[in-house]
């Protein structure tokens, strides 16, 4: 019977019209976009910025599934993007070829650096299946020691927040440094090939959107079929009361884990094909103040709400774009208000005032049928 309802919630993960609607509506979003493209509607650029777009979507969906749904606020979920991306940034740098100035095929920092031959641990990533293997893995295996030694203590509010933070920004030094073979400041750039395809070509920076595109879709039927099973009422009973979960004899340990591995391994898949549309990745896409981005995006589209992550990514990547050309000394400040903003005025973000919208009008139109019913006059017998 259990395998039975599994089945169903998969195959009917969304529990209101509204929901599937808005399903449909990103699946078509994510195949008429390229249409527009191939007829000549849309620039091959605008299609580039999108999709990097849609993978910011997927790296908020990443820390929802830990916030809105766990009550697990981690500042660190740009870390396990850019671990994904540096992974799959392996790969493309030895898809370069030979460099026609120091006549070798190793990336140009290790030229500048004098290395004479590729080190160890860059030669399994000229395989594509093992860098995509690493994608996963690399997150995944961070994540899981993290939280395995976090969780054990019981480390969990605030204190889980800083330790997220804190872990970021050890990393960010370490790949700051050249010494560790990662590019250093300038990190990973230049690249030229993805799977044999020329990534400058307009039919590269499609398939990568369709495929940013998937992986979006994937995440977002993937988080609304968990919720309805009883590992996401679990989830959330941990977010409600947790020491009433382990009351009732489950391992919240466990549940924590698994849902951080699981959210690493999601940011990491984004990381990894938002740097061929990006064109780069250092360490500056793993600094503590884009874990804090991260952040607003969800609170600003709902925490705790399947569509609401995708909505604030977007809409706040569409802010930074307009503001940093109109106004770039003053672009923080605006974030920072808007951040207020949401935080005082709209604490569930903006699908949660949709939803208040909506109960208000049902309110109100129930009001005025009642209304209606009393003023009915009563027959005399």
């Amino acid at each position: 019977m259990s395998g039975r309802n599994s089945l169903s919630s998969l195959a009917k993960p969304f529990d209101s019209r509204t929901e599937w609607v808005t399903f449909f509506l990103l699946a078509a979003f994510v195949i008429i976009f390229p249409i527009l493209s191939q007829m000549g509607m849309i620039s091959s650029f605008q299609v580039g910025v999108w999709g990097k777009y849609l993978c910011y979507a997927v790296l908020a969906m990443s820390l929802n599934i830990l916030w809105g749904y766990t009550g697990l606020l981690c500042l660190g979920q740009c870390l396990f993007f850019a671990l994904g991306g540096y992974a799959f940034g392996m790969y493309l740098m030895l898809m370069i070829g030979e460099d026609p100035v120091y006549k070798t095929a190793l990336p140009d920092f290790m030229d500048f650096q004098g290395y004479k031959e590729l080190p160890w641990h860059w030669k399994p990533f000229y395989n594509p299946f093992f860098a995509v293997f690493a994608v996963v893995a690399v997150p995944g295996v961070v994540a899981f020691i993290f939280g395995a030694l976090a969780f054990r203590s019981r480390i969990k509010g605030v204190y889980f927040s800083i330790l997220t933070q804190a872990l970021t920004y050890a990393a960010t030094l370490l790949f700051f440094r050249n010494e560790f073979t990662f590019g250093g400041n300038n990190g990973f750039t230049d690249f030229k090939f993805i799977f044999g395809a020329d990534i400058r070509e307009e039919s590269t920076t499609l398939a990568l959107f369709v495929a940013s595109g998937i992986l979006l879709l994937v995440v977002y039927w993937g988080l609304a079929w968990l919720l309805k099973t009883k590992f996401g009422k679990v989830q959330r009973a941990i977010r409600d009361s947790e020491n009433r979960v382990r009351f009732s004899g489950y391992s919240s340990t466990h549940y924590k884990v698994f849902i951080f591995v699981l959210s690493a391994i999601i940011a990491g898949l984004a990381g990894a094909l938002y740097v061929p549309q990006a064109g780069i990745i250092n360490p500056e896409e793993m600094k503590p103040s884009k874990g804090l981005d991260i952040v607003v995006w969800v609170a600003v589209g709902g925490r705790g709400t399947k569509f609401g992550p995708v909505i604030g990514a977007i809409l706040i990547s569409l802010l930074k774009s307009w503001s940093t050309r109109a106004f770039p000394e003053y672009w923080l400040i605006i974030l920072g208000l808007v951040f207020v903003f949401v935080v005082l005025f709209m604490p569930d973000g903006i699908v949660g005032l949709f939803e208040k919208a909506k109960a208000y009008l049902r309110a109100r139109k129930g009001g005025e049928s009642d209304s209606g019913s009393s003023n009915i006059p009563v027959e005399a017998k």
